[in-house]
């Protein structure tokens, strides 16, 4: 059980609260949604009733939290706290340090728990030999999630659980926390994106800048604007690509070819092999077999740093991108080692066009999950690329904040760049994209212009699949 009243937070140096006046309860057998937009205070909230702020941040704390029924102070420190208390990060990579799944779930089993069942019902038996940072990023999340159901704990917090989860995968997710929720355990539950939860709340609750407001709504559908299908040159070139982790494939000879001035999204469930494509367009990932070309250069052939001059990514996960001092001084990097024409008016604009401008002395890990999310798209976005590819760009973004990031990149679209978004957003994808791909078990399934016909066709000799489209 979580016990809340008057809660009120400051973090160690900001010049006002990042939680005010807050009261909050959720007791066993419930499950409280908590939405609102980045940096409403959701992640901080989920930090004060996990006994983080208590044990391990400095700031202000006023007001009581109460873990279990024992008051955040009187716990010896977070090891004894979090035999209590389970929480789920918004950055899984944070939480995985094992070498495989399985060692993950194992270490983390109450005595007498059945790590084969557990498996099984997170839909990871497959991958338990794996190593974790093999995994797609929502296999990492239901790993993670399955530890903390492991060990048995009356008390689950879980932040952004099905941030990087397709909508199968999330309503499964939902399905287990039903469940979870029915055997007693009392669940805090924060998503930017909550559809697949709000059946299962007991209770949705909005936070805006540190406060309890009203309950959310849901933001109405945008329309798509029509663009033109590109008549450009070809940017990137895929002939028979093959990548394989371990004895399995990732990707099965893949054909494909993006032109100029495209905006394509990339679909398709979690493991189907998407963010494997995409890291081979900057040459972090090289072929096993086919070829890829990118603006006229042989990924096998050019280094990572020569082709991120014409290639910009951004991660899935924007803690993997982040290490400078300040959020300008973090776009300010690539943008000076791109050789930028205008370092300063880049980064002033790639932060302006993310709404980050406001908080440009802030050090990012101060960021919430969404800002930091929009302030690795600026890093990529001052660097001026020819083609920019984006995973999961709005992980953690509200719908609104969404909203400015994918209108910048259709301007920019607008202005010859090539972009490529990976998402399992289908509503998000034929928003912004003028071409749909959608990927299963390493092949592409369908390859369809937005609001054309989708074809596929299935090569009989090697089982991969080949797709074209008709607008």
């Amino acid at each position: 059980m979580i016990e809340v009243r008057d809660l009120t937070f400051t973090y160690p140096g900001a010049p006002a609260p990042a939680l005010k006046g807050i009261d909050l309860t959720v007791r066993p057998g419930e499950l409280v949604l908590v939405t609102g937009p980045t940096g409403a205070g959701k992640t901080t909230l989920c930090r004060a009733v996990a006994g983080i702020l208590t044990h391990e941040y400095g700031g202000r704390i006023e007001g009581s939290i109460r873990i279990a029924g024992r008051a955040a102070g009187d716990y010896r420190g977070m090891e004894e706290v979090a035999r209590a208390i389970g929480m789920v990060f918004d950055d899984a990579d944070a939480q995985l340090i094992f070498s495989t799944v399985g060692e993950e779930i194992r270490s983390a089993c109450a005595e007498g728990a059945d790590i084969k069942e557990i498996l099984e019902r997170f839909c990871l038996s497959r991958h338990s030999e794996q190593a974790p940072h093999t995994l797609s990023g929502g296999e990492k999340q239901r790993t993670v999630l399955a530890a903390a159901v492991a060990g048995g704990r009356p008390t689950l917090i879980l932040d952004e659980p099905a941030a990087e989860l397709d909508p199968a995968s999330a309503g499964r997710i939902a399905a287990i926390l039903a469940d979870l929720k029915g055997e007693g355990r009392a669940i805090l539950l924060v998503e930017n994106t909550p559809d697949a939860f709000c059946e299962i709340a007991d209770r949705v609750i909005r936070l805006e800048a540190g406060r309890i407001a009203a309950p959310a709504s849901r933001a109405p559908e945008e329309a798509r604007a029509a663009i033109a299908p590109a008549t450009g040159d070809p940017v990137v070139r895929i002939s028979g690509l093959v990548h394989r982790y371990g004895a399995g494939f990732a990707l099965r000879g893949i054909d494909l070819t993006i032109r100029a001035g495209e905006f394509v999204a990339v679909t398709g469930e979690n493991g189907s092999g998407k963010t494997t494509l995409i890291r081979h367009l900057n040459g972090l990932l090289k072929p096993d077999g086919g070829s890829v070309e990118v603006c006229g250069m042989d990924t096998r052939r050019h280094p990572v740093h020569a082709l991120a001059r014409k290639v910009g990514l951004v991660f899935q996960n924007p803690d993997t991108m982040l290490f400078e001092e300040t959020a300008e001084r973090e776009v300010a990097f690539g943008a000076r080692n791109a050789g930028v024409s205008d370092p300063e008016g880049s980064v002033r604009s790639a932060l302006m066009a993310v709404d980050l401008l406001d908080r440009k002395d802030t050090y990012p890990r101060h960021l919430s999950r969404g800002e930091r999310q929009r302030l690795a798209v600026a890093c990529v976005l001052a660097m001026g690329p020819e083609v920019i590819v984006l995973d999961e760009p709005t992980t953690g973004l509200s719908p609104d904040e969404a909203g400015i990031v994918m209108d910048h990149l259709r301007r920019l679209q607008k202005t010859g760049v090539t972009v490529i978004m990976v998402t399992h957003d289908h509503a998000l994808a034929r928003r912004y994209a003028d071409r749909i791909i959608t990927m299963e078990g390493g092949a592409i399934m369908t390859d369809r212009a937005a609001g054309g016909e989708a074809t596929c066709r299935r090569s009989s000799s090697t089982g991969t699949a080949t797709a074209s489209s008709t607008g």
